[in-house]
């Protein structure tokens, strides 16, 4: 990080001089406070500011050329009130990440200013302020960085301090504000914002969008989207929604759009009955766009939605369809959780994260996805969505805890991850044991009633629970919030010939630190006939389970049975031979995880011997979420757990599990479609024999699936690109599948990715040379997903030389990038490997910069993980 320390002189002399104004800059008597100026939004900064301005305003306009080279031609009044500091005398600083030629002309009530840029900010001179209301007059370009500009269609995504790289501002969570907003388009273009339309007018080709004015909220969430979309509109209970969207497939617009409507609709009545708030928003409308960086993004009555999370056809498995609705149910939380009450800092990001996946992971419970409701387990579903992706980050050596501190704004995304998504829904779960259901959620109300329309903390809302449970909190929340990494359990069974004597259960840190996570959790005996579950109350190192005494001794123990402990938990070697007996699909779910992550720490169990009983289970697990967790696991085995020499044979085994599995499959109805689904899909990742990629090939080129399964174009450009990997010997498979794509967004991305996945080594070298150039990386998703083929295990040994200018740019890329874009391609680029020469690459890499940034370092180390493991496992 640079840092740019206070000049000797005062900022007021250069300012007031250039204004023909005098100032002393003598000693008094007082110090005179100055505040840094320094690149980014420091706390320090944020703090001072938040003290003295309020009542603030924005009222922007946008003059948006068709053409995207083109520069976005803008304006902006800026109204607050100031509160004049006698200590401070430092200059006012406004947040603008782009270079000064982009700022036009600036004026302060009235009267034209210097335009001074410094350090990410234009300083407004004390001087041309008076106490109360101000107002500030900007002509200016608008930045491109974050308005992801394409050729028919842009949108903004300001999160979390990206407003400042569009348009001057105050961007800090804590400083909400209105936004007025007026768009000047081309005549066949749509737009959107946080706020209802109010007028429009035409001129010649051009129109202009005059918005009403927003809701108080954060630079953040503000937002807006113009572009060549087609509009939908519904009216669910008495509201009325606009979606906009760009897909051109007939079968997902028909099987998607209404249920996209009721979802939302479900969703918004569950808060509203949950929070006994009525939606606090001027208007609840929703994008759907092409490749978008994230699932969705919570704007302020204008949800950003990824196109592929939203329209699904009759080929999406039971997975995909729930996914879709966790993720409408997770946007639509955030109007409530992080949009009416937003966090004072980004330190508790966090907290908006783990109330909308707690919230969601309810409402889904009460969706209307009728298709699903039937077999639905919602137990299973948390399970398997967030304990392997929690773990896949607190295992690593680069843990992080779920409260991280953060000094400067520009840090800020580097906190996201599997922590605050996973890790933390994990522990509201506990928290809600802990305190009980309904005290948890009058906690809840109390907070978002208190906070409404304002900022809070993680403090202010312990503080609010306390009150509402005789739990000690402070203690829970110190191991459970502030620290990083996992427990990890032991046990000891004594027999008394056919009867248990003795069982004691403990827990110690995963780095042998005496921490202990208080919490409870299941165990199950397991008898041949039936099972026994023992609640487990975990608030002591070491717990003695009284109630297991005298009872028969199981034929085998499941920890975690239920699904609810969070850790290491022991493995009984005599449960290996015996999954399929458990009737439980939480209780197999939890099982597999635990022999996933005691196989990757090295406690007794080989990835040979978890291959072999997985390759078992593929034709007898029942449940189709299970069959996701299962085929996960074994790809990870083939590819990045076994030897390079090793891997054909195994590769075959597991090809004709997979295949006679998913031919043998005859569960009823939409069961055996997903689950065929999943098997296919695990047959397409591991194929290597001959025979399986020639099935492939005559699967993709006759355009005709197996028996049962349902392949749409996204399934047979994935299978286009399986087969490219591999080197297919014949000619011409991606241009093939690039010209059966029709809809225009998804052949761009094909055509991007093409190069990474030549044959022709010089080729995928230049497109690797390409990325250093950030414009190559406009669209993330499409580079991650090159990356993924490019370091594919099969190209590992011309792709290794790849990692040293791979590892060089991730800095720039913290700095271009969206939030997750720096572990995304990270994980992209190492999670292939296996070797001890990579694990040892990566170690050097940080050996050499002690100064690396720590949050990067952090990220490296999370995605580094799986090289280190399999090194250590293989060689």
């Amino acid at each position: 990080m640079v840092w740019n320390f206070p000049k000797i002189t005062c900022y007021g002399i250069t300012l007031l001089v250039i204004s023909s104004l005098t100032m002393s800059c003598s000693h008094r008597s007082s110090p005179v406070q100055s505040l840094m100026v320094e690149p980014g939004v420091s706390q320090t900064l944020a703090k001072a500011r938040k003290q003295q301005i309020s009542q603030l305003a924005y009222a922007l306009k946008f003059d948006i050329p068709a053409q995207k080279s083109q520069p976005i031609l803008s304006t902006e009044t800026i109204t607050f009130f100031w509160t004049a500091s006698a200590r401070d005398k430092s200059a006012l600083q406004l947040d603008f990440k782009e270079e000064r030629a982009h700022l036009q002309s600036v004026s302060a009530n009235g009267t034209s200013v210097p335009v001074v840029v410094e350090s990410e900010h234009l300083l407004i001179s004390t001087a041309f302020l008076r106490p109360g209301k101000n107002t500030l007059s900007i002509q200016f370009i608008a930045g491109n960085l974050s308005l992801n500009r394409n050729d028919e269609y842009l949108y903004t995504l300001l999160v979390p301090d990206r407003a400042r790289t569009v348009f001057p501002c105050f961007d800090q969570p804590d400083l909400k504000a209105t936004f007025q907003v007026s768009l000047t388009i081309p005549t066949n273009w749509q737009a959107m914002t946080n706020a209802p339309v109010r007028d429009s007018s035409v001129v010649g080709d051009r129109k202009t969008v005059n918005f009403l004015t927003s809701d108080l909220i954060p630079t953040y969430l503000f937002s807006f989207v113009a572009g060549k979309f087609t509009p939908v509109t519904r009216t669910m209970n008495q509201r009325a929604m606009t979606l906009l969207h760009r897909e051109t497939d007939s079968t997902k617009l028909r099987l998607s759009t209404d249920l996209l409507f009721s979802l939302h609709a479900d969703a918004l009545a569950f808060l509203e009955e949950f929070t006994q708030i009525p939606y606090p928003f001027q208007k609840f409308d929703f994008v759907a766009v092409p490749d978008f960086q994230y699932g969705g993004m919570e704007h302020v009555g204008a949800i950003d939605y990824r196109s592929s999370a939203l329209f699904l056809d009759n080929g999406a498995t039971r997975d995909q369809r729930l996914a879709r609705v966790h993720v409408i149910a997770h946007e639509t939380a955030h109007m409530w959780f992080g949009d009416l009450v937003t966090m004072r800092w980004f330190n508790d990001v966090w907290l908006k994260e783990v109330f909308a996946n707690f919230i969601a992971d309810k409402i889904m419970e009460v969706s209307t996805e009728a298709s699903d409701r039937p077999d639905a387990n919602y137990d299973l579903q948390f399970v398997v969505d967030h304990y392997p992706a929690a773990y896949g980050v607190d295992r690593t050596e680069g843990a992080n805890p779920i409260g991280q501190p953060l000094a400067n704004l520009q840090e800020a995304g580097s906190l996201y991850g599997g922590i605050i998504y996973h890790k933390a829904p994990i522990m509201m779960r506990q928290l809600e044991q802990l305190m009980g259901k309904t005290a948890l959620r009058d906690g809840l109300r109390e907070y978002l009633k208190q906070y409404r329309s304002a900022n809070a903390s993680w403090v202010d809302l312990i503080r609010i629970l306390d009150t509402h449970t005789p739990a000690d909190l402070q203690t829970w929340n110190r191991v459970w919030v502030n620290e990083t990494g996992r427990p990890k359990f032991s046990y000891q069974l004594d027999r008394q010939g056919d009867k248990i004597s003795r069982l004691v259960l403990s827990q110690t840190a995963e780095d042998g630190s005496a921490r202990l996570w208080p919490q409870g959790f299941q165990l199950a005996l397991v008898y041949p006939d039936h099972v026994e579950e023992l609640a487990v109350n975990m608030t002591q190192p070491q717990v003695t389970m009284t109630e297991a005494v005298g009872k028969p001794v199981p034929a085998f123990v499941v920890f975690n049975s239920s699904g609810q402990g969070y850790g290491i938990f022991p493995v009984d070697t005599a449960m290996m031979s015996k999954l399929a007996t458990l009737k439980n699909p939480v209780t197999r779910a939890s099982a597999y995880i635990n022999l996933y992550e005691n196989m990757l720490s090295g406690q007794g169990i080989t990835p040979a011997q978890l291959a072999t009983a997985y390759r078992a289970l593929l034709a007898n697990e029942p449940e189709e979420l299970n069959l996701r967790l299962l085929t996960s696991q074994l790809s990870d085995i083939v590819w990045t757990l076994t030897k390079p020499e090793n891997r054909p044979a195994l590769a075959a085994a597991v090809e004709h599990d997979a295949w006679q599995a998913m031919e043998q499959e005859t569960a009823p109805g939409n069961s055996a479609r997903g689950k065929k689904k999943i098997l296919f899909r695990l047959y397409q990742s591991i194929a290597l024999s001959a025979e399986a990629r020639g099935r492939l090939y005559t699967i993709w080129n006759e355009q005709k699936a197996p028996a049962g399964v349902t392949l749409t174009e996204d399934d047979y450009t994935a299978l286009a690109l399986s087969l490219a990997v591999r080197d297919y010997p014949v000619s011409g498979i991606l241009t093939k599948q690039l010209s059966r794509i029709k809809n225009p967004d998804r052949r761009k991305r094909l055509e991007f990715m093409m190069p990474a996945l030549s044959s022709n080594v010089a080729e995928r070298d230049a497109f690797f040379a390409s990325l250093a150039n950030d414009d190559n990386r406009e669209h993330e998703a499409w580079v991650t997903a090159a990356l993924g083929y490019l370091h594919h295990p099969l190209r590992a040994e011309t792709s290794a030389k790849y990692l040293p200018k791979s590892l060089d740019l991730v800095e720039e890329i913290q700095r271009t990038g969206d939030i997750f874009f720096p572990e995304s391609w990270l994980r992209a680029t190492l999670s292939s490997y296996q070797t001890p020469e990579t694990a040892q690459l990566i170690r050097k890499f940080l050996a050499d910069r002690p100064a690396y940034n720590a949050r990067l370092r952090a990220k490296l180390l999370q995605a580094a993980d799986g090289p280190f493991r399999a090194s250590k496992i293989l060689y």
